[in-house]
């Protein structure tokens, strides 16, 4: 009994206990107020707020997570009174409501200081999880439990954590915490004195931790760097993958550090020997190496001469032929070819190389083989408005020009009769090794130029007069052609005759043959003009001249008649 008496309070005690709540205790309803456990039940704790009120509150609301204190008889305790008495006579008390206020107050200054403060997660909800801040209910949103996203979080429920308040309504009872915003606080005051510890320039060991297209990610103790692709290696290395592996340790030397976003820049390559150093003595301009294609693009193909050293051939320089062609038709991965040496810029660190240089030119093979004279036979490749284009032996084009389609006829006209396909032959009449040009003509191959000098008409001249023969008559003139040449002409109908009334075609038949006059001969533009017109207006005037004027009483007619007769007997005389 003595024991008994030592361990549970006495009357008196209670009585001077509870004289003291009534002295300072406040038994205004809706408040929190103190009082003391006076009995304990099954599942209810009895307490006396003063005044001698007492009031019943369930066991359970005492207890919680984070809370395992048990309660005893004696102990002093904050409640909420929400009814001094109800219809038992008893006062209507809640210690989950005197916490919830108590902490609401607590969690609102530190949401204005922007302090952090404790929680347990106790539940998973829709969404996220609830938090038990000392007796206030928060929602934790699951993006928000951790720096990355994480599947099981059993081994964070029940247990004591630091959160940050990001938001908190008293009036609908709302707070949101963050668990992440700590952690990440937590590791940016790490990772700032982890990078204050390290030097640009200094080699450390690191683990790669991720791989991307772009480059690594290299632990390198608490911080991470990144390693990009350029710098893993002076060759090109198309994937990080190529050369390393998750898991896999690295010396890297760390080239930058940015103090405010403590982003670290590292590099591999930095550790071995520039190849590029010395790179004009070794690869000097106009000498032939052998390399491998390890990447092809729209505007050329990179060649490894060696590791780390690549140059590259534009498509200008690929093909002396193929000029419109992609670089993947001439070229293709992993393929060994030989090159010449363009230009090197160690500078820049570009090397420009040259596939057709190690060809022989085209045009200077088929020079070679054809010079000019030569027949050839190609296929039409394209029609132009100012020629033809055929393909020849050795991948090149040859273009016949209009004006050397046909002797006699407009190039417009005869390059009608030709088209996409055709075998054609011509006659090579220039090469130009150096604007790569091949001159061809079709009209050579018919014979000689009957305009030419020293040829059959050929040295004919305005003013001459001609014999020619009718080949066609026509409603505008007639067709004709020079005797003893190979000349054609046209006789306009205005140039038929000197009388207006005898400007008539039909005065003419095929076969029958005309004296006229030459009114055009033009090499250069190949035209030709003859009237009979001019002819006999080019006879009066000599008629005129010779025989007399009009003024001295002879006619016109008397006079030509003279002329006319002269000149048959002129003509008679020639003949014998």
């Amino acid at each position: 009994m003595a024991q008994a008496a030592t361990a549970t309070p006495s009357r008196e005690d209670f009585a001077s206990m509870l004289e003291e709540s009534f002295v300072t205790g406040n038994l205004q309803e809706g408040s929190v107020i103190k009082g003391i456990v006076v009995g304990l039940e099954k599942d209810v704790a009895v307490i006396d707020v003063g005044l001698k009120t007492e009031g019943r509150v369930q066991l359970r609301e005492f207890t919680g997570p984070g809370r395992g204190k048990d309660l005893k008889i004696g102990d002093e305790v904050e409640v909420y009174l929400e009814r001094v008495e109800n219809a038992l006579g008893e006062a209507v008390l809640s210690r989950d409501k005197a916490r919830r206020e108590e902490s609401w107050g607590k969690l609102e200054t530190a949401f204005k200081n922007n302090e952090k403060v404790t929680g347990t997660i106790f539940n998973q909800v829709k969404g996220g999880f609830t938090v038990d801040l000392d007796g206030a209910v928060a929602f934790l949103p699951r993006s928000q439990v951790d720096i990355r996203p994480i599947r099981d979080v059993t081994p964070l429920m029940n247990a004591p954590q630091a959160f940050q308040i990001l938001k908190m309504d008293r009036r609908r009872g709302n707070i949101v915490v963050s668990r992440r915003t700590v952690l990440e606080e937590t590791r940016a005051e790490q990772r700032q004195e982890l990078v204050q510890n390290l030097e640009e320039g200094q080699v450390i060991d690191g683990v790669v931790k991720n791989i991307t297209d772009y480059g690594a990610f290299v632990d390198l103790g608490g911080i991470d760097g990144l390693l990009h692709v350029t710098d893993i290696a002076w060759r090109r290395v198309n994937h990080p993958t190529e050369v390393l592996n998750i898991g896999q340790s690295v010396k890297v030397k760390i080239i930058k550090i940015n103090h405010e976003t403590h982003r670290i820049s590292l590099g591999m390559k930095q550790l071995l020997d520039d190849p590029w150093q010395g790179i004009e003595a070794k690869y000097p301009v106009g000498t032939r190496f052998k390399g491998r294609v390890t990447n092809i693009t729209d505007y050329g193909a990179f060649v490894e001469l060696e590791p780390g050293i690549e140059g590259l051939i534009h498509v200008s320089e690929m093909s002396w032929t193929k000029k419109n062609v992609h670089p993947g038709k001439i070229v293709s991965t992993s393929q060994e070819v030989e090159v010449q040496i363009l230009e090197v810029d160690p500078v820049k660190r570009r090397i420009s190389l040259g596939l057709k240089q190690t060809m022989r030119n085209p045009w200077e093979v088929f020079v070679e083989k054809y010079p000019p004279g030569s027949i050839v036979e190609g296929e039409v490749k394209n029609k132009t408005e100012f020629g033809l284009f055929l393909g020849l032996d050795g991948d090149v084009d040859g273009m016949v020009h209009l004006s050397d389609l046909d002797w006699k006829r407009p190039g417009e006209q005869v390059i009608e009769e030709y088209k996409k396909g055709d075998k054609v032959k011509a006659t090579v009449l220039d090469v130009d090794v150096e604007k790569e040009r091949i001159s061809l003509g079709i009209k050579q191959l018919g014979g000689s130029d009957p305009m030419a000098e020293g040829s059959p008409g050929g040295d004919m001249k305005k003013g001459d007069v001609v014999t020619c023969e009718v080949m066609d008559v026509k409603e505008a003139g007639l067709d004709v052609k020079v005797a003893g040449t190979d000349l054609d002409a046209f006789i306009r109908r205005a140039d038929l005759a000197r009388d207006r009334g005898d400007q008539r075609t039909d005065r003419f038949q095929v076969g029958q043959k005309v004296d006229a006059r030459v009114t055009q001969f033009d090499r250069k533009t190949r035209k030709i003009s003859v009237s009979i017109k001019a002819l006999e207006m080019a006879e009066e005037k000599e008629a005129i001249a010779q025989y007399g004027s009009s003024d001295s009483g002879a006619t016109l007619g008397d006079i030509l008649g003279t002329a006319l007769k002269q000149r048959s007997g002129d003509k008679e005389k020639a003949e014998e």
